[in-house]
């Protein structure tokens, strides 16, 4: 069987390096070319040993030559969404781990990707445990009014709340039907320790040197209270994931958000 074609976007970021050396130990997957804005050579020297491949900082030149099936994108949502347009009209696969997506970004991503009759997974996390926490908190949800979530990361992690803990809360409302109650405060009183509201969900978000990423979603009711919790310890838990996408993608049309349908997780 021919193997799927695969370039990177984002190939020099930790994310990105993650998928290049996962990459190099598929059989069913080929990487052929990688893209990054912060390049000084013209080649991709593989992690294993193997050889290299062709890395440019102009996508639409590399797809174009290359003619990969699946690109995968770990960058930011300003730079992944040209990054999107370029590769769905050259149509071009794409499976990103970006987050920071508009509702008018994605809707104008799934209208694209449905024109050209292509397939893009976006998911704010690939890690199977992490979806399937998701999973969990989701049926939990329809049973409880009341809910927290405790998102832990490294220093180094920019944005807050983490797009997993927002996609969780976004979700379990979603699959409760209406916003959770959260706790009356005196009109007019701000209270920032309570963390960022979302849907009535209170996130709160945890950045330290030695941490991963970690997510613990609480739910209370009368005399109880349920704990849902990953950790992740390495940055290859994604990867899973992510080789999972890269071959359910090229029989897939128009935009699909999660993991959880690939899983068949859509309850």
């Amino acid at each position: 069987m021919k193997p799927i074609t695969v370039v990177v976007h984002g190939a020099m970021g930790k994310m990105g390096r993650e998928v290049v050396n996962a990459l190099c130990h598929e059989t069913e997957i080929k990487l052929i070319g990688a893209v990054d804005i912060n390049i000084s050579q013209s080649y991709l020297i593989l992690p294993d040993g193997s050889g290299k491949v062709l890395l440019s900082s102009d996508l639409e030149s590399l797809l174009t030559d290359l003619k990969p099936d699946v690109m995968v994108d770990f960058s930011i949502a300003k730079a992944a969404i040209p990054a999107f347009q370029i590769a769905i009209k050259k149509k071009v696969h794409v499976v990103s781990g970006t987050t920071g997506f508009t509702n008018a970004d994605l809707a104008e991503i799934g209208k694209l990707a449905k024109a050209n009759d292509i397939g893009v997974i976006i998911a704010s996390n690939f890690a199977l445990g992490a979806v399937i926490m998701m999973h969990l908190a989701k049926i939990a949800a329809r049973y409880f009014d009341n809910a927290e979530i405790i998102e832990l990361h490294h220093n180094m992690k920019a944005d807050a709340p983490s797009g997993t803990a927002l996609s969780t809360a976004r979700a379990m409302a979603q699959a409760k039907g209406k916003p959770f109650n959260r706790p009356p405060v005196e009109k007019g009183d701000i209270l920032p320790s309570r963390g960022e509201q979302v849907e009535g969900i209170s996130i709160h978000s945890v950045r330290l040197p030695g941490l991963l990423a970690h997510q613990e979603v609480l739910l209370g009711t009368t005399g109880q209270t349920l704990s849902i919790r990953h950790d992740t310890i390495g940055r290859d838990c994604y990867m899973s994931g992510v080789m999972l996408s890269i071959k359910a993608i090229v029989k897939l049309k128009g935009l699909t958000i999660g993991l959880g349908p690939i899983l068949g997780l859509e309850g």
